[in-house]
C-alpha cells in the first residue's frame, strides 16, 4: 500500500496529481480487507486530500493548500500562523490572540482588523463571512481545520466567492481522519496555553466527532489577556451508496483585552505598554458565537453529484473601543446569519461542469453606548442592520484537447444592504441603503505540460459590494451610497512538482497578476473620534503582485534517512493609486512591496526535525499621504520536534534577536508623528507543544 507523506507546509497541487493512479490503486486494491484500521484511515485520508488538490488543480490560477496535520509542528495561534506559507496572503498579528490582519492580494488595506472583509471564509464549503462580506466578529480556528484551501482573488470564483481577495474553505476533520482519541497540549510566553481534547466514534454507517478546547494568554503588552473556550462537533450518516449526510456544531467564547495603538514616541520608550485610553477605557472585544451547520451529498450517477447546504449563525459582539474627553463608544450588538449552499458538478464528455448557488442573509440588531472603564452606560443608537447575498456561478472546465483544459463561467452577484442607525437623543434616522447587481465572466486556460507540471492564465473580472460597516462610516453621510468595488485582472503563472530522484523532489506555485479597479473602498481613521473609520470610493486603482513559493526535500545521504525540507515564500505587491486627483500613483498603505518568509528544517527518519525560520518584510505606508513611513524589518526563528508511534512534540523560538517591529497599524489620509496607531509586534518568545494519540 502506498501512503503519499508530503511533511512541507504548503503543498503543491500538482504534486498529488501525479500521485492519483497510485493512491486509487492502493484504496481499491484486492487486499484491502486485509488492512488494520490505521492504514484504513490513512488511505482515506490520502483519498480525501488528493480529492480537494484535484478539484483546486482546475483552477487557473493562484490556489494553495495548508494541511492542517503539520500544524501542530509549530505553535499556531492565529490565522497568520496557518497561513506563514501562502503567497499573495498579508497577515499580521498585534497580539498573542486571536486579533488578526488579513490581506490578498490587496483587499482590505484600509483598515486593520477592522472588518475585514475582502476574503470570504468557508467551512466545507458553507459561508462563515457575514452576509455583507464582514469578517468583524470572528475568524475560524486554523487548529479546528483538517485542510485549508486558499484561492487568491478572482481564482474563488468556483466558491462563488464575491471578493477582492478571494476566499479561504476550511475543511473539518471528521472521524474518518483519526484514528483515536487525541489530546493537544501548548505552553509558552506570555502565559500562553491551549489544550485540546478529541474524541471520535465510528459505528457501522456512523461517525462522530467532538472537540473540546481551552486557550488563555496574558499577551506581550499591557492590557491583552484573552480567554478563549471552544466546541468544535461534527457526526454524519451515510444512508446508502448514493446519499450521506454531516451535521455540524461549533461553540466559542472569546474575551479578549485590546492594548490600543501607540504614538511614535510611546513606541519608542516601550513598545508592549498599553495605550493609557485603552487602559482606562477597558477596551474589549468579547464575543459569543454557536453555529449548526448540515451538508447532504447525492452521488446521482458516476459523472454527477449534487450537495446542498444549510447554516445557521449567531454571534454577540461586546466591544468597548473609544473612550476620550469628547466620544466615548461601546457596540453591543446580536448578529444572526442564515446561508446555504448548493453545488451540482457534471461530467458530459470531455465536459466537467460547475453550478452552485450561495445565499446568505444578515441582521445586526442592538445599540452603540457610551461607556466608561468597559461598563455600558446610556444608548446613543440603536443599530438594525441588514444584508443579504445571492451568488450564482457555472464553471465549465472544458477538456477540449489533450493537456489542455479551457476554464470558463459567470457569476451573478445580487445584493442588498441596508443601515438603520437610529439616534437616541434627537430620534433621527440614518438609512444608507441600496442594491447591487454585477455579472462577472471568467476565463481561463491550463496546459498540463506533464503529469505533474501545469502553466495556467485566465482573465476574470472582479466585484465586491461594501460591508454595513463601510456604509455606516460613509464619509460623505448623505443620501448616496458607496459604489461596489469592481475591476478586471490578468494573471498567469506554473505550479507543479519535480522528481530528481528516489528521495529528492521539489514543488513550486508561481502567479504573475495585474489587476485595475474601479471604486475600491478605503477607510481612514475618523480624526474626531478615534477608533472608528471613514470610508469613501477612490475612482481608480492598480493591484499587481508576484506570488511565489518554492519547496523541496533533499536527502543528504544514499539511505535517504537524512533530508534537508527548505520551503520559501515570496510576496511582491504592486498596489497604488492610478492617477488620483489627490494621491496622484501613491503607493496603497498597509501591505508592503514584498515579504519573504522561510525556513530550512532538517529531517531525520527517526521523527527528529530542526531548523532555522526568516522573516524579511519591507516596510509600508501607513498614510494615503505616502508622508508616514514604517520601519521594514528581520526577524529570525528556530523550531525543533520529534514524532514517536502515538506522539509527537515541537518546540519554538520566536524572533530571536529580539528585534522591536510594528506588526499592525492605522491608516490615516496623512499621518502626523504623534498619532497614536502603531502596535507591535511579538517580541522574543519561546513555545512548546505536544500531541498524543491515545
Amino acid at each position: 500500500m502506498l501512503i503519499v507523506k508530503q511533511p512541507l507546509r504548503v503543498v503543491s497541487i500538482a504534486f498529488f496529481i501525479s500521485c492519483s493512479f497510485q493512491v486509487f490503486s492502493a484504496e481499491y486494491s484486492e487486499d484491502k480487507e486485509a488492512l488494520v484500521d490505521v492504514e484504513h484511515i490513512e488511505v482515506l485520508g490520502q483519498k480525501k486530500k488528493l480529492k480537494i488538490a484535484s478539484e483546486a488543480a482546475l483552477t487557473p490560477g493562484g490556489v494553495s493548500l495548508v494541511d492542517g496535520d503539520e500544524l501542530y509542528q509549530r505553535n499556531v495561534a492565529n490565522l497568520g500562523d496557518m497561513l506563514r506559507y501562502v503567497p499573495g496572503m498579508w497577515v499580521a498579528s498585534g497580539s498573542t490572540g486571536d486579533s488578526t490582519f488579513f490581506s490578498s492580494r490587496g483587499s482590505n488595506l484600509d483598515a486593520t482588523s477592522y472588518d475585514g472583509n475582502g476574503i470570504k471564509l468557508f467551512q466545507d464549503g458553507l459561508p462563515v463571512t457575514a452576509a455583507d462580506g464582514n469578517n468583524h466578529n470572528r475568524v475560524v480556528d486554523p487548529l479546528s481545520a483538517r485542510y485549508a484551501v486558499i484561492a487568491r482573488g478572482a481564482n474563488a470564483l468556483a466558491y462563488g466567492a464575491s471578493t477582492l481577495g478571494g476566499a479561504i474553505d476550511f475543511i473539518t476533520p471528521t472521524a474518518h481522519d483519526i484514528q483515536t482519541p487525541e489530546t493537544y497540549l501548548n505552553v509558552g510566553s506570555h502565559g500562553h496555553f491551549q489544550g485540546r481534547f478529541t474524541a471520535r466514534t465510528v459505528v457501522d454507517k456512523f461517525d462522530g466527532l467532538v472537540t473540546v478546547e481551552k486557550k488563555t494568554t496574558d499577551g506581550f503588552r499591557d492590557h491583552q489577556q484573552q480567554s478563549r473556550e471552544g466546541v468544535y462537533a461534527n457526526a454524519g450518516w451515510v444512508f446508502n451508496d448514493t446519499i450521506k449526510t454531516r451535521f455540524y456544531g461549533t461553540y466559542i467564547h472569546n474575551d479578549q483585552e485590546l492594548p490600543g495603538a501607540l504614538s511614535a514616541s510611546q513606541f519608542n520608550e516601550d513598545p508592549y505598554q498599553g495605550n493609557p485610553s485603552s487602559i482606562a477605557g477597558h477596551f474589549q472585544h468579547n464575543v459569543e458565537t454557536w453555529r449548526l451547520a448540515n451538508i447532504t451529498d447525492w452521488q446521482l450517477n458516476k459523472d454527477s453529484h449534487l450537495s446542498v447546504g444549510v447554516s445557521y449563525e449567531e454571534q454577540s459582539l461586546y466591544h468597548p473601543i473609544v473612550e476620550n474627553p469628547y466620544f466615548s463608544l461601546l457596540i453591543d450588538t446580536d448578529q444572526h446569519t442564515l446561508g446555504t449552499s448548493i453545488r451540482y458538478q457534471a461530467k458530459v464528455n470531455t465536459h466537467d461542469f460547475l453550478v452552485g448557488l450561495n445565499y446568505g442573509q444578515t441582521t445586526v440588531k442592538g445599540g452603540n453606548y457610551r461607556q466608561s472603564a468597559g461598563i455600558r452606560k446610556e444608548l446613543s443608537t440603536i443599530v438594525d442592520n441588514n444584508a443579504d447575498s445571492l451568488e450564482l456561478f457555472l464553471l465549465d472546465r472544458w477538456q477540449f484537447a489533450t493537456n489542455w483544459r479551457l476554464i470558463y463561467g459567470f457569476q451573478f452577484v445580487f445584493a442588498t444592504r441596508e443601515v438603520r442607525n437610529t439616534n437616541v437623543a434627537n430620534l433621527s434616522l440614518y438609512n444608507p441603503k441600496d442594491d447591487y447587481q454585477q455579472v462577472n465572466p471568467r476565463l481561463g486556460v491550463i496546459y498540463q505540460l506533464s503529469d505533474s507540471h501545469q502553466l495556467f492564465a485566465n482573465v476574470s473580472r472582479l466585484y465586491e459590494p461594501p460591508t454595513t460597516y463601510e456604509l455606516e462610516d460613509d464619509a460623505s453621510q448623505d443620501s448616496k451610497t458607496l459604489a461596489a468595488m469592481n475591476g478586471d485582472v490578468i494573471e498567469f503563472g506554473s505550479r507543479g512538482n519535480k522528481m530528481l530522484n528516489k528521495y529528492d523532489q521539489w514543488h513550486w506555485e508561481l502567479a504573475f497578476y495585474y489587476g485595475k479597479l474601479s471604486d475600491e473602498i478605503l477607510s481612514i481613521d475618523d480624526p474626531m473620534a478615534p477608533g472608528t473609520s471613514l470610508s469613501t470610493n477612490v475612482e481608480s486603482t492598480i493591484h499587481a503582485g508576484i506570488e511565489v513559493m518554492l519547496g523541496g526535500s533533499f536527502a543528504i545521504n544514499s539511505a535517504g534517512t537524512h533530508v534537508i525540507e527548505p520551503v520559501l515564500n515570496v510576496t511582491y505587491n504592486k498596489f497604488s493609486f492610478d492617477d488620483d486627483v489627490i494621491y496622484q500613483n501613491n503607493k496603497l498603505p498597509v501591505a508592503p512591496d514584498y515579504a519573504i518568509k522561510g525556513e530550512v528544517i532538517y529531517r531525520h527518519a527517526s521523527g527528529f526535525f530542526a531548523g532555522p525560520t526568516f522573516d524579511f518584510v519591507d516596510g509600508r505606508y501607513a498614510d494615503f499621504s505616502n508622508s508616514y513611513l514604517i520601519d521594514s524589518y528581520h526577524l529570525f526563528g528556530f523550531r525543533t520536534g520529534l514524532s514517536g508511534d502515538n506522539w509527537e512534540l515541537f518546540a519554538e523560538l520566536r524572533n530571536i534577536t529580539n528585534q522591536e517591529y510594528v506588526s499592525v497599524f492605522s491608516v490615516k489620509d496623512t499621518t502626523l508623528p504623534s498619532a497614536e496607531i502603531l502596535q507591535a509586534g511579538e517580541p522574543r518568545s519561546v513555545y512548546a507543544g505536544v500531541k498524543y494519540r491515545f
